[in-house]
């Protein structure tokens, strides 16, 4: 055989430059993941089936309406903005090579966070169609709350902006402060939403919403575990900023924005108090200042008690009396955290 002729058919391709989703792989090793996964199959839901004609929009005020609306609006900034959020992490977890669990751990999120959001659309087109921007107002609380809604917009556009910076720049354990930080706030607002609330049809939801919660919760805790025994030094001090960075963000739906990050109005959260008073006298269970105070107080000394197992220190928190390590130089513009 000739020389040429040994060596035909073994050329090999050219390595591929990283990072890319290929080349692919099934790998799996954290066993948590597949039961996590199980669980998500069994407990999905269709938001259709949630008992819509107990909501009787003809039976409220305007401002009812109005306000009630607005609130879910509030809560589309961060629901509704999630399953781009997660379906790009999701992108993020092949391109980095994660293991199968992972990507799948990533890929039901992302669809229990469309169900969310179709929770919120709906809630909001039944109440105000048309809402929140195409809808006119018939109140003067449904004019404020349209002009809340435009800055709560506002904010949204320029966290998304960051965020698709954010990504790619962070390691995996970063994110999983991030995301971990956005699940322990919406599995403590689902709570208490679902067991004050009076409307059966948001009761329910909020029901299957919190459950949801709760297994994203255990999603990042298992992948904590995994890999916070060996985080980076270098990322130890990042995830004390993002944890004060997810704090200023979340508060925008668990307490009341802050100055840092959010652009608004001198009037918004006053205006925002006014509207949220009209739809708790219409059964949606919000929370008063003190109990949202309270209630986020406890969710950060939940997300200290894991970040204090593997000796991160955690970011100062004044604003509800949670005394830790000061924070500065937080990109604002580069922030990651979820809902």
């Amino acid at each position: 055989m000739a020389a040429a002729d040994v060596n035909a058919g073994q050329e090999r391709p050219p390595a591929i430059e990283q990072p890319n989703i290929f080349p692919l792989s099934w790998e799996r090793h954290t066993a948590k993941l597949e039961e996590i996964w199980q669980s998500s199959q069994r407990e999905y839901w269709d938001p259709a089936r949630l008992p819509w004609d107990t909501l009787q929009p003809e039976r409220m005020s305007d401002e009812e309406r109005e306000a009630v609306a607005y609130w879910f609006s509030l809560l589309s900034v961060f629901d509704a903005s999630a399953p781009p959020v997660f379906a790009t992490a999701l992108i993020h977890a092949y391109e980095v090579h994660e293991e199968d669990p992972v990507r799948r751990a990533f890929f039901s999120i992302t669809r229990d966070e469309q169900n969310h959001e179709i929770v919120c659309g709906e809630a909001i087109s039944r109440l105000t169609p048309g809402g929140p921007l195409n809808y006119e107002p018939k109140s003067e609380i449904g004019r404020l709350a349209k002009r809340n809604v435009e800055w709560l917009y506002h904010n949204g556009a320029r966290y998304w902006k960051g965020y698709q910076k954010a990504v790619p720049r962070y390691s995996m354990a970063v994110l999983f402060s991030s995301f971990l930080m956005g699940e322990v706030a919406s599995s403590t607002l689902f709570h208490y939403m679902y067991t004050h609330t009076r409307i059966p049809v948001f009761r329910e939801a909020f029901r299957a919403i919190g459950r949801d919660e709760g297994r994203h919760m255990a999603i990042c805790l298992a992948l904590m575990e995994r890999d916070y025994p060996r985080i980076a030094p270098e990322d130890r001090a990042i995830v004390t900023k993002q944890i004060r960075a997810g704090y200023v963000f979340l508060s925008g739906v668990l307490f009341e924005p802050p100055a840092e990050f959010w652009e608004l109005p001198s009037d918004f959260i006053a205006n925002q108090r006014a509207i949220e008073e009209v739809a708790r006298q219409a059964g949606l269970g919000i929370a008063s200042y003190d109990e949202k105070r309270e209630n986020w107080r406890q969710a950060m000394l939940n997300v200290k008690g894991v970040l204090d197992r593997y000796g991160i220190p955690f970011p100062a928190i004044p604003e509800v009396g949670i005394t830790g390590e000061e924070v500065a130089d937080v990109e604002w513009d580069e922030i990651i955290p979820v809902f």
